[in-house]
């Protein structure tokens, strides 16, 4: 057994960068006082008996910096698309004219932007906790190798792989997290 334990390192690298997608994509849904057609990917509207996003069911755009327009193909789901977006808890006030959805982006001022940049910090250590977990599979499966024959010094090398590629996920993970706090700050 000891000569022929591969540890699959590009398995927990894809699981890592996988939740490093995701911390992304819950950055996007933060605002930092511009526009973003992102900032409404995680809200869901209650639409023909299911929970649907907002981009399944009108067309997302951002015509001008502060502005985020959906134009809604059904007009009979405008009010749940307006309500949705009012319990959201984005702090935006939509704006119907017709089909046509309007959500004019305020200013942001100094205390929502700490309280954003607390939001983002949550959704890093998440990630970070999620890192870690599969940090902790990838050592198990290797002290699992060991008990099963697995040399000293091959548990060591496959013990520092999955470290390696820990350390440099949580250093990307908190050079994400630095930027999106600068970006939340920048007036």
């Amino acid at each position: 057994m000891s000569d022929d334990f591969m540890l699959d390192t590009d398995e927990l690298e894809r699981r890592m960068d996988g939740a490093m997608a995701n911390l992304r994509t819950e950055f996007a849904s933060l605002r930092t006082g511009r526009a973003s057609a992102g900032m409404l990917e995680p809200i869901v509207v209650d639409a023909y008996g299911q929970q649907t996003p907002i981009n399944q069911l009108g067309t997302v755009n951002v015509p001008e910096p502060r502005m985020v327009t959906i134009n809604v193909w059904d007009k009979s789901m405008v009010q749940a698309v307006e309500k949705a977006i009012m319990n959201s808890g984005l702090g935006i006030n939509p704006q119907t004219n017709g089909t046509i959805v309007m959500l004019p982006i305020p200013e942001l001022n100094e205390e929502r932007r700490r309280d954003l940049t607390r939001v983002a910090a949550q959704y890093a250590e998440h990630a970070r906790v999620s890192v870690r977990n599969i940090r902790r599979d990838g050592m198990d499966q290797v002290k699992k190798a060991k008990a099963d024959g697995l040399s000293e010094d091959d548990q060591k090398f496959w013990e520092d792989a999955v470290q390696d590629i820990t350390d440099k996920h949580i250093k990307a993970l908190d050079a994400a997290l630095e930027a999106k706090q600068a970006e939340i700050m920048q007036v």
